[in-house]
C-alpha cells in the first residue's frame, strides 16, 4: 500500500489554470514564472499575460500546493507534492464525500452495475482494509 502524504494543500479544489500550472511544475519539478509561461504560450492558439501566471503562482502557494524559493536573481517555484500523492489526496477526498451522503443500502445496488474488474478491485481493497485492522490489533 502507497504511504500517505506527509502534507496536504489547505484547498484540493484547483480551476483549470492551476491544474495546467501545476501540471507545468510537476513536468518540470521546478521553474520559474517565465519558463511557465513560455511553456503555456508555446500554444500558437493561448494567450496568457505574464503577470496572470505569477498570480495563479501565489494563490497555488496560499492553498499550499506550491512554494517559491528565491536563487541569486530568481525566484524557482517547486510543488509541494508529487502528482501522485495530489492523486491519493484527492480519491481520498472523494471517497469521504461520497461514504458521506451514502447508505450502505445505496451503496449495494451500484455492485450490481459493476463489472468483473472493477469487483475485483473493490475484492482487493476489502483484503487491504481487513489486514490493516489485523495490524492494528497485533502489536
Amino acid at each position: 500500500m502507497a504511504p500517505f502524504p506527509n502534507h496536504s494543500p489547505t484547498s484540493l479544489s484547483l480551476g483549470p489554470l492551476e491544474s495546467e500550472i501545476l501540471g507545468i511544475l510537476w513536468h518540470l519539478e521546478a521553474g520559474t514564472v517565465r519558463e511557465i509561461h513560455e511553456l503555456i504560450l508555446a500554444d500558437p492558439d493561448r494567450e496568457l499575460a505574464y503577470p496572470s501566471v505569477t498570480t495563479v503562482l501565489n494563490r497555488l502557494a496560499k492553498k499550499g500546493w506550491v512554494q517559491c524559493d528565491r536563487q541569486a536573481q530568481a525566484f524557482i517555484w517547486r510543488p509541494l507534492i508529487s502528482e501522485h500523492e495530489a492523486q491519493v489526496l484527492q480519491a481520498q477526498q472523494h471517497l469521504k464525500d461520497f461514504l458521506k451522503v451514502s447508505h450502505p443500502d445505496i451503496v449495494a445496488t451500484f455492485i450490481e452495475s459493476l463489472d468483473e474488474a472493477s469487483l475485483a478491485q473493490l475484492d482487493a481493497i476489502s483484503a487491504q482494509i481487513k489486514a490493516a485492522r489485523e495490524a492494528k490489533q497485533d502489536p
